[in-house]
């Protein structure tokens, strides 16, 4: 199979992508174009959303419905892959516009859903108040009635296909990862690290993992990693950005960046404040321009960091939340 993207994707309008069967990208919004992807699966008029974007993207989402010719009572799952609010602040939102839908999510995720306060004031505690009425609008609550907690190995129906549930720790504790029977493509989250589009080179992506806040894990990451790659899909669809292929090239990529992160982490775990940031931040930039280069990217430095810029800080916070979180249990 190609390394390249599907040559079946149809751009449409709303920055909507089309796949093949019946799997669709939208993107939800969040920042700039191309940097967040919801996705949909529509089989036999049945749809399944996996994540929910901000509660800005919650018009895109009806929008994209509209245009594949799908009322919102078609709508029967909404799967989140986490509860991060750039993929689940919508989800309250949009699920008091889904009659029919009912909401999937891990065990340790399933309270924030139902009850985004405390999520709600730690994002600000992180942020401050501003950016994330800005970034995410507030969540809204999510009727417990509607929710379903989902375990690995859970299978849900979809019109004629079933989709199954992995656990998958590494970006948090509360991750999970969607197996679409039809096509055997893994919808990942953001365990299978982000990839940017305007980072393609010669129909090639390009991928990093990201360690961003608070739950990284890196053994965790690679086991996770390793059991999508069990799998042999033909493509997964990351949150951050929808469709790639060549998976086995890209899951070799990630568990050598991973150990690098690793790595920088433990060069500065004697480090404290503002310097040990600084050190991981100007790391995780070498460590990215580095595995750039040695993928055969072509473009400038400056485009790269401009791409992955913000990525790049959030990996240092999250790393350095790994060494404050490990520091306590040794």
């Amino acid at each position: 199979m190609s390394d390249t993207a599907s040559p079946a994707a149809v751009p449409l309008p709303v920055a909507l992508l089309s796949f093949e069967a019946g799997i669709h990208a939208i993107d939800s919004g969040y920042y700039r174009p191309q940097l967040d992807a919801i996705h949909l699966i529509v089989d036999a008029g049945e749809v399944a959303i996996i994540d929910a974007g901000t509660t800005q993207s919650v018009p895109r989402v009806l929008q994209a419905l509209r245009l594949l010719g799908l009322a919102p009572s078609a709508v029967r799952h909404l799967l989140l892959t986490h509860v991060h609010l750039d993929h689940a602040a919508g989800a309250g939102a949009l699920m008091q516009l889904l009659p029919q839908a009912r909401l999937a999510v891990h065990e340790r995720g399933a309270r924030h859903i139902a009850d985004p306060s405390r999520l709600w004031a730690a994002t600000i505690e992180v942020y401050g108040q501003a950016h994330v009425d800005e970034a995410y609008g507030a969540p809204v609550p999510v009727d417990a009635g509607r929710i379903d907690v989902v375990l690995d190995g859970a299978e849900l129906s979809l019109g004629r296909r079933r989709l199954g549930v992995l656990d998958t720790p590494g970006h948090a504790r509360h991750h999970l990862a969607y197996v679409d029977s039809a096509s055997g493509h893994v919808f990942s989250g953001d365990v299978f690290g982000l990839s940017y589009r305007e980072l393609d080179e010669g129909g090639q992506p390009f991928i990093i993992p990201t360690s961003s806040p608070s739950q990284f894990d890196p053994a965790q990451a690679h086991r996770s990693i390793d059991r999508i790659l069990a799998l042999a899909p033909e493509a997964v669809y990351l949150t951050h950005y929808a469709q790639v292929r060549g998976v086995p090239r890209l899951g070799a990529m990630l568990h050598r960046l991973l150990d690098a992160y690793a790595a920088l982490g433990e060069r500065c775990r004697h480090e404290a404040g503002a310097v040990r940031h600084e050190r991981l931040h100007e790391g995780m930039k070498a460590l990215v321009l580095a595995q750039a280069r040695q993928a055969g990217l072509r473009h400038a430095d400056e485009m790269i960091l401009a791409v992955l810029g913000l990525d790049i800080e959030l990996n240092a916070q999250g790393l350095g939340n790994w060494l404050d979180a490990t520091a306590k249990a040794r």
